[in-house]
């Protein structure tokens, strides 16, 4: 499940040593363990988002870790899957800053994704029950490459990197076409201190349709 858009990159990331020490990684967890996403749907954001038509970049930190909700898309869950805490959090900001009303029923972020809005989490897998259980196992480097690569790209995109570990990504981002907008992580535990209020959502579309990019629509 790639976009051929993508191919040269990663197929140039899956040659690396750093990768092939993940895949073997990766391979031992699948036999053992029960791990999120589903293999088929880790690269996900990779099939929806062409990358030559990235206007957006959300990044999370890594997959839910609950049966059932990890798409292999950052903060979103599969079709008919309660809306997690943080992604209702958002949805929240979407609709007071914007005034568009959004349907809490739907988490499954592919109309966003197909639009152009890059939906990577920094680690992108997880084993059960267990949050940032794959991290220091290589996905760190590939997303950080993943971000560098976006960053040579000569077209406007909006990075919104929200909480600490989005944010560490931000001196890979040097791009002068290229907006950054931080604030606190989306979940209850951070979301009054800054994330509600940030208007990330119009700031964005103003800043792709100055440059001349069509802006995304946020409502579900």
């Amino acid at each position: 499940m790639i976009n051929p858009s993508w191919d040269d990159f990663l197929n140039e990331e899956f040659r690396k040593p750093y990768f092939q020490e993940l895949s073997a990684f990766l391979k031992q967890e699948y036999a053992t363990k029960t791990i999120y996403p589903p293999k088929k749907e880790v690269f996900s954001s990779f099939y929806f988002t062409d990358m030559d038509k990235v206007k957006v970049v959300i990044l999370g930190q890594d997959p839910y870790h609950e049966p059932g909700q990890a798409c292999g898309m950052c903060f979103a869950v599969k079709p008919g899957v309660q809306l997690p805490p943080s992604l209702q959090n958002i949805y929240k900001e979407i609709q007071d800053d914007l005034g568009i009303p959004m349907n809490y029923n739907n988490g499954y972020l592919v109309k966003w994704a197909q639009q152009g809005v890059l939906l990577i989490n920094s680690v992108m897998t997880v084993e059960k029950g267990k949050a940032n259980s794959h991290a220091g196992h290589g996905w760190e480097v590939f997303t950080n490459h993943v971000i560098q690569k976006i960053n040579t790209l000569d077209q406007p995109v909006v990075y919104l990197l929200w909480g600490n570990n989005a944010r560490q990504k931000r001196e890979l981002i040097t791009n002068p076409k290229h907006l950054i907008l931080e604030t606190v992580h989306p979940s209850p535990l951070s979301v009054y201190r800054g994330f509600f209020g940030c208007r990330h959502f119009s700031k964005a579309n103003e800043y792709l349709k100055k440059n001349g990019a069509e802006p995304i629509n946020w409502q579900m």
